[in-house]
C-alpha cells in the first residue's frame, strides 16, 4: 500500500502560506500557514494532521486488538494531542497522549487495558514516532 499527499509554500515562512493536498482528495488545496501552526489562524498545520492519524490509526489497532480478544466495541473514541517544543536542536514533536474512551459490551477493565496498550504499542503511526506516547484509556460502563 502506499498513500500520497503533497504541500506547497509560496513566500517567507512567517508572511507565506501553502495548501496541502491529499491523493484520496479528502484534503484539496488545504491552508496552512505560520499562524495556522504557531498562533491561530485558520487551516491545519504538520501537527494536526499527525494527530489526526494517530488517533484514526490506534482507534483501529484497538479495534483489531479487541476482536482478537473476542470482544466488540459500541465505540472507541481517540484524541491524540501533539506537543510541538522548541529545543536547542530545533523544533521537534517531543509527545504524543492518546486519550481513549470505549464503551465495550462484556468487557472488564483488565482486558481492555490489555488490548489498549497492545494497540498503542502495535499501531503503525505509533511505530513511526520517536517520541513518548502516553495514553489514559477508560472503560465506559
Amino acid at each position: 500500500m502506499l498513500r500520497k499527499a503533497s504541500a506547497e509554500w509560496n513566500g517567507s515562512i512567517k508572511e507565506g502560506g501553502g495548501r496541502i493536498s491529499t491523493e484520496s482528495g479528502v484534503l484539496a488545496d488545504t491552508q496552512y500557514s505560520f499562524s495556522t501552526r504557531f498562533e491561530d489562524g485558520i487551516g491545519t498545520n504538520p501537527e494536526e494532521l499527525i494527530a489526526a492519524a494517530h488517533a484514526g490509526c490506534f482507534s483501529m489497532a484497538l479495534s483489531g486488538q479487541l476482536g482478537a480478544a473476542g470482544l466488540t466495541a459500541d465505540s472507541v473514541k481517540t484524541t491524540a494531542a501533539v506537543r510541538l517544543e522548541k529545543l536547542e536542536s530545533g523544533f521537534a514533536v517531543t509527545k504524543i497522549h492518546l486519550d481513549v474512551t470505549a464503551a465495550i459490551p462484556g468487557a472488564d477493565d483488565a482486558a481492555f487495558q490489555t488490548a489498549a496498550a497492545n494497540a498503542k504499542a502495535g499501531c503503525p503511526i505509533s511505530k513511526l514516532f520517536n517520541a513518548e506516547i502516553t495514553m489514559d484509556a477508560r472503560l465506559e460502563s
